[in-house]
């Protein structure tokens, strides 16, 4: 949905609308990699022209810790249902055999107080993954 709306409004839109609509993706952007780089372990680069970041984790299978998440991780707080992250594992988007094994692409289209509790998140289950 949020998609059809910007696509309506790059049409429609005034270049104001279109400006604010880039500067709130660029902060999001920036929140998300700094976070990510603030978990132990964690490195993304500054992607440049999209929604997603390809993140390394400390992790020798991004695919089995994105299984993982889904399957047998819920961080649960007094009081919550339980969470968890979904990401993609990364080496699908890459040719090369081998590359990516400890990545994940993870999209920005969340406002930053989702992400913030994505990154929450995430860092629980990279503890809990290490420690199993």
């Amino acid at each position: 949905l949020q998609g059809q709306i910007v696509a309506e409004n790059s049409v429609d839109g005034t270049e104001d609308y279109q400006r604010a609509v880039y500067e709130e993706y660029l902060s999001r952007r920036d929140f998300l990699i700094e976070g990510l780089n603030r978990i132990p372990g964690v490195y993304s680069p500054n992607p440049d022209g999209a929604f997603y970041t390809i993140a390394s984790l400390p992790v020798d299978d991004a695919e089995d810790f994105c299984r993982w998440c889904l399957t047998d991780f819920c961080w649960k707080e007094p009081g919550s249902a339980g969470e968890t992250v979904m990401m993609a594992p990364a080496a699908g988007f890459y040719v090369t055999p081998g590359l990516g094994r400890n990545q994940v692409r993870i999209a920005y289209v969340l406002n930053k107080e989702d992400l913030a509790r994505a990154l929450f998140v995430l860092e629980k289950a990279l503890e809990q993954y290490k420690s199993r």
